[in-house]
């Protein structure tokens, strides 16, 4: 079984967001285009609550300052994807009637959620993997926003917990602050990560 894994397909990371990835819109037709494809689909969601601990606004610091918690070093975000707001909606024109199932992650105010399957403790579990695997899901394709961020880290715990994992990177668009792509797309090879394009 093979499941297709979209990332944060939200406004906030899209044109006009507040945390807008560079033509993050571009890849919508084709995460669409795609889905049929899989035996199962499922979106993921950035949920944050006001005020969330890794907004730079919670901080009086500049966004994209980096700051350590308790579980280690944290980029301050500017504020986005709060629960309720249309920042925190799906794209208009992501067909999420073909999902079997949303994740929603960075809800805890205490510490942010990079990857699907965990936060970033490293240790605090989504809940993701056991669906998968009640699924019989044991393939993943991702694709979504932003590459170098939840991406790359959804991909490389799925990998670590198991799964056969791909990433289509012209279905996925990146950030790239301070060379964080091309780190992200090193750890994934490093982590067995197949890296392939579809067009």
């Amino acid at each position: 079984m093979h499941g297709l894994l979209v990332i944060d397909m939200q406004n906030d990371f899209c044109r006009g967001g507040a945390l807008a990835v560079a033509d993050g819109d571009a890849i919508v037709a084709g995460i669409n285009a795609a889905m049929p494809r899989f035996d199962a689909v499922i979106l993921t969601q950035d949920w944050h609550p006001a005020g969330h601990s890794s907004f730079a606004s919670s901080h009086d610091a500049a966004p994209m300052s980096v700051t350590e918690m308790s579980y280690g070093p944290q980029v301050l975000w500017p504020d986005h994807c709060i629960q309720g707001s249309g920042g925190a909606a799906f794209h208009p024109d992501l067909d999420v009637n073909q999902a079997d199932m949303i994740v929603r992650k960075g809800y805890n105010p205490a510490i942010d959620s990079y990857s699907a399957f965990f936060e970033n403790d490293h240790k605090t579990p989504t809940g993701l993997q056991g669906y998968l695997e009640t699924r019989g899901i044991t393939q993943l394709t991702l694709v979504g926003l932003a590459t170098d961020f939840c991406v790359h880290y959804s991909a490389v715990d799925a990998a670590q917990l198991g799964f056969d994992v791909t990433v289509d990177l012209d279905l996925c668009r990146a950030i790239d602050f301070d060379g964080s792509l091309g780190a992200a797309l090193t750890a994934m090879e490093q982590s067995n990560v197949n890296l392939e394009r579809s067009r």
